[in-house]
């Protein structure tokens, strides 16, 4: 049981302890390197064909109330609120993935509508954030969504969200799992990184696998490709995989998110049953079109006779799995 900490306290922040046979923490995550790999990265002007044209673009999408259906024992419903955030249901708890309803990345423009607006929301059992970056960290909704229930980050993020209005913060290390009621929810490695400033290093960054009643999902957080995803699917038979598919025409020319073909090859390096693309559509965060990257995802998987297992979801609309 994890220790329970007044709401005053302003370091409620749970570390898990390691286990007694693996004294040593197995950490297989690679961070990518702030450093561009091609001295002519900055020929591309990703202020005047991207940022400034993106201002002039009209937001789409509309707010609809969702309708959320009743879940049986065994059933999952996912809703994609849009980006990476996600909303998880079980018969039994509500799990929100790394929420944002803001309009604005500090100067990058959201140009696709959230699913629905905010106060929508059921009520939230749990919430997990992969990493501190703005567009997965985001204070101003994390505050809204705020009910004193516990949240759950990688190491070094949680003094970002202690004082937010959860009642207690998880912070956990690559491969360690900590139990939420009926929840088991574990950290994997990814190749990115979690500053949430140029010289924030000390921050770790990862993805979540979430077990219950014998479902599991899997969201990436932010990655680029990286041979870990073997060992992921080796760890854990993963039903849902939340993949990234977008912003991988970086403006740097760093490998830092997947492209689609990638996703595609990890989702077989998961062996997972579905995958669920994510992270595109919504901020111009590279130079592709933003209606590109799914166009390539199914493209993908037909060449490699997996259509049938990608599930393109609409942002706001509820889906029974």
């Amino acid at each position: 049981m994890p220790i329970r900490f007044p709401k005053k306290n302003r370091r409620n922040i749970v570390r898990q302890a390691p286990h007694d046979d693996t004294p040593v923490p197995l950490r297989h995550s690679t961070r990518v390197r702030l450093r561009p790999p091609r001295s002519d990265w900055h020929k591309r002007n990703f202020l005047t064909s991207v940022l400034i044209p993106s201002l002039f673009v009209k937001r789409s999408g509309e707010y609809v109330p969702p309708q959320f259906p009743k879940i049986r024992a065994g059933e999952i419903c996912i809703t994609w609120i849009g980006h990476a955030s996600f909303l998880i249901q079980t018969h039994e708890v509500n799990i929100l993935i790394d929420p944002i309803w803001s309009k604005w990345l500090k100067v990058i423009k959201r140009l696709k509508q959230p699913g629905f607006e905010i106060q929508h929301l059921p009520s939230i059992d749990f919430v997990l954030v992969t990493h501190a970056h703005f567009d997965h960290l985001d204070r101003r909704t994390l505050r809204r969504v705020a009910a004193n229930q516990p949240i759950v980050v990688p190491t070094g993020v949680g003094n970002l969200v202690h004082d937010l209005g959860f009642h207690i913060v998880h912070e956990l290390d690559y491969w360690q799992t900590v139990e939420l009621g009926p929840l088991k929810i574990s950290l994997t490695p990814c190749h990115h990184w979690g500053a949430r400033f140029l010289a924030d290093l000390h921050r770790d960054f990862g993805g979540f696998v979430i077990a219950s009643n014998g479902r599991t999902i899997f969201h990436c957080g932010d990655t680029a490709y990286f041979p870990g995803f073997k060992e992921i699917g080796d760890r854990f038979s993963v039903d849902l995989a939340l993949l990234p598919i977008g912003a991988y025409d970086a403006p740097t020319g760093r490998e830092v998110h997947m492209n689609p073909e990638q996703a595609v090859r990890a989702f077989l390096e998961l062996r997972a049953k579905t995958l669920i693309p994510m992270h595109y559509g919504t901020f111009p965060l590279g130079f592709e079109p933003l209606h590109e990257p799914p166009q390539r995802l199914l493209a993908a998987a037909r060449a490699h006779g997996i259509a049938e297992k990608v599930l393109v979801m609409t942002e706001g609309k509820p889906v029974v799995l």
